[in-house]
This record gives C-alpha cells, sequence and structure tokens, in this order.
C-alpha cells in the first residue's frame, strides 16, 4: 500500500518516527493524499495541531472545516512543502482512532517519491475541482454546528489546562480567533 505523508522538511530520505502528543514516536501517514497536505498547513507552532476535517457522510471525500471566515486560505496560501510516499504492507504500521485513512509507522520507512508544493492554497483549489476535497465554508455552517465546534476547542483547553499555559500558540490561536471560546473557559476557571 502507498502511504502520504506532509513535511514543511526538504530533501527526506527516510521518515523516522517522532514524539508528538501521543504516547511514543510515530510517523503519521494517510491513505489519501489530500490529508497528507492538511498537515503541511498547521495554524499553531507545535506541540499543538490545528487541522479542522472530517470525511463526507456520503462520499467519504475529506472535507476541510473553516471555522471562521477564509480560514483555509489563511493557513495555507503561500505554503510551501512536500508530500512524501512510502510503500508498506498493512502489518508495518497501525492504524490511527478516529481517522480511517491514517496510519502510524513505528520504525524508520524509505521514502519511495515525493510531489513538492509550492503553495498549498493552489494545491486545495486544485483538489477541490478534481472532486478530491471539499471545503466546509464558514458561511454555509448552522449556528448548531458553528456551537459543536466551539464546543470540540473549549474542551481541548480545558482538557490541556491551558489556563496554566495562556502564552502557548494554542491559546493564543484560540484567543484570537474564537475569543468567546476563551472568554467562557476563563469564566468557568474563576
Amino acid at each position: 500500500m502507498i502511504l502520504f505523508h506532509g513535511s514543511n522538511t526538504a530533501e527526506i530520505e527516510t521518515l523516522i518516527p517522532h514524539q508528538a502528543d501521543h504516547d511514543r514516536p510515530y510517523i503519521y501517514m494517510s491513505t489519501i493524499d489530500v490529508v497528507a497536505a492538511f498537515y503541511l498547513c498547521n495554524a499553531v507552532e507545535r506541540p499543538y495541531y490545528w487541522f479542522p476535517y472530517g470525511f463526507d457522510k456520503e462520499t467519504g471525500v475529506p472535507v476541510y472545516h473553516e471555522l471562521y471566515p477564509d480560514a483555509l486560505k489563511e493557513v495555507s496560501q503561500g505554503v510551501s512543502g512536500y508530500i512524501y510516499e512510502v510503500e508498506v504492507s498493512e502489518e508495518d504500521v497501525l492504524p490511527f482512532k478516529n481517522i480511517p485513512c491514517a496510519r502510524l509507522g513505528t520504525t524508520p520507512m524509505k521514502v519511495t517519491g515525493v510531489t513538492k508544493v509550492d503553495d498549498a492554497y493552489q494545491l486545495f483549489r486544485q483538489y477541490v475541482k478534481e472532486g478530491k476535497m471539499k471545503i466546509g465554508r464558514f458561511e454555509d455552517k448552522s449556528e448548531k454546528r458553528i456551537e459543536n465546534w466551539h464546543g470540540m476547542v473549549g474542551a481541548y483547553v480545558r482538557e490541556k489546562e491551558m489556563i496554566n499555559t495562556p502564552d502557548c500558540s494554542y491559546a493564543k490561536f484560540v484567543r484570537e480567533k474564537f475569543p468567546e471560546v476563551w472568554r467562557k473557559y476563563i469564566e468557568e476557571n474563576k
């Protein structure tokens, strides 16, 4: 099987597991190139992540959910990177909970192909034209849907106890893009 890995680092010949916010070092890969491309465009600095995507229930096509106006353009325009390919057997990787196309590698994997991305936003526009991706525009979301997303953002902020790290990249991002979520969180912690 061919798996894809999005990175902003050039000239990778072997993908190496790295520690992220899980229990051990992994290589994060996808069976779908579009999903790997999402990982070129993180709106927050590591160790935090901001990739609000899901999948169309009828078609299975990846959907990037904009949770504020022009979010996809803001995080991806002008972003360059690489989509690396590795060829492995299913036994060489682990499934990742809650993301059916995601796979985790625990050992180094030789790169078998690479696609250079000069502008991720242009790539996403091309994916949309080809029917490989959809954009869930902010303007098209119902108030209830936005509330659900805000609830997930608030839950993450609570889980990570960001009241203790208000200057971390994720807390700053939430304060800027979702001020009501942050205000509610602070009120809960008084």
